[in-house]
């Protein structure tokens, strides 16, 4: 497996969350569609694959106890997608 930038993790934890997202939606209206559960589901999977493999190398994407934190507290410690040195 290549070595993903940054931005290349950033955008598929955005994608599979928007996916993931988008099939709630649809299985909110949907409830008995064992198909879109099963994509559901892999979706999930993957987007929590996606969330660690972000976070093991960039750090926490979501604080309130969603993400846990090595020591030192890194909520505060890395670059936001906003501040010129996300890119680099």
């Amino acid at each position: 497996m290549r070595n993903e930038s940054r931005n290349e993790l950033l955008t598929k934890v955005q994608e599979l969350s928007f996916a993931c997202l988008d099939m709630n939606l649809y299985l909110d209206t949907h409830p008995d569609d064992k198909k879109a559960i099963n994509t559901y589901n892999s979706l999930c999977s993957q987007f929590i694959q996606a969330k660690c493999a972000y976070e093991n190398k960039y750090g926490p994407l979501t604080n309130f106890g969603y993400s846990p934190s090595k020591y030192p507290w890194q909520w505060v410690c890395n670059p936001w997608p906003w501040d010129k040195e996300f890119n680099n």
